[in-house]
């Protein structure tokens, strides 16, 4: 059993064949996933998609590029529904200095008012971090985030860092990158840590992994991910995909049912 832990199956790439990207996900052995809500639009189609399926679950929040945008009445709309039953994470949430949309400042306040609200919620956090990397993790220490954890989506530094993350309660979670040919970071990061702190993941429709790169991603490709983690591993297949389904299990608080 896989465990798709960042999926954006609520992007409009997926309108056309939705359920079609579901069966092939259960085809692939993936049997939970989360969907994952950045803005207005996005976190608005969250909802329909958890509510008629039980084994998909959400996580909502603002996302970083966007800080700028986001007004009081969206920071009421996240607050609000985060007690749907159904959402298990805020986020995903973070820094982005990539892109030059939102100010550092702004995106600072945005990220720390959103991590003490999930504080408030009990849930864990999904962070997004884009060449902020010192930023983040100050961030993240002086705001006490180690008392509800959660995951450093599409992990892309080096071990070094990683071991500070988990000693702040974060799981680490890779992605397609790490079958990609120039990603030897990731390659060597994920042969580091440790095999109870890690969690896979797709970010579909984005990165999807090798041989596919470039095309569009969907949740079924997550195998791909945890045959390259195992191989790199020196593990089986059965091993890494029943620990990456534990410990997102763990991280979300999700307890399995059938």
């Amino acid at each position: 059993m896989l465990f798709d832990s960042h999926t954006h199956i609520n992007d409009e790439a997926f309108d056309t064949d939705f359920s079609e990207v579901l069966h092939r996900a259960e085809a692939a052995g993936v049997r939970q996933m989360i969907v994952v809500g950045v803005d207005r639009s996005t976190i608005e189609r969250v909802f329909p998609i958890i509510d008629q399926h039980q084994h998909i679950y959400g996580a909502i929040g603002w996302n970083p590029e966007d800080a700028v945008d986001m007004t009081e009445d969206d920071f009421r709309f996240i607050k609000q529904n985060l007690s749907h039953p159904g959402i298990v994470a805020l986020g995903e949430i973070g820094l982005d200095y990539h892109w030059d949309k939102s100010p550092y400042s702004v995106q600072h306040t945005v990220f720390r008012r959103q991590i003490q609200l999930a504080k408030e919620a009990g849930l864990p956090l999904v962070v997004h971090n884009r060449e902020a990397t010192e930023d983040m993790f100050r961030i993240l220490k002086e705001e006490h985030a180690e008392t509800v954890g959660g995951v450093m989506h599409c992990y892309s530094d080096d071990w070094m860092w990683a071991q500070r993350f988990i000693e702040l309660n974060f799981y680490i979670s890779f992605g397609g990158p790490v079958t990609f040919k120039n990603a030897a970071l990731q390659r060597e990061t994920v042969v580091q840590v440790p095999l109870d702190r890690l969690i896979i993941e797709t970010d579909c429709p984005f990165l999807s992994p090798h041989p596919f790169r470039g095309k569009r991603n969907e949740p079924a490709r997550v195998r791909l991910v945890a045959e390259k983690i195992a191989e790199l591993k020196g593990l089986s297949f059965e091993e890494v995909a029943q620990a990456t389904t534990e410990n997102a299990q763990r991280c979300f608080h999700i307890h399995e049912h059938g």
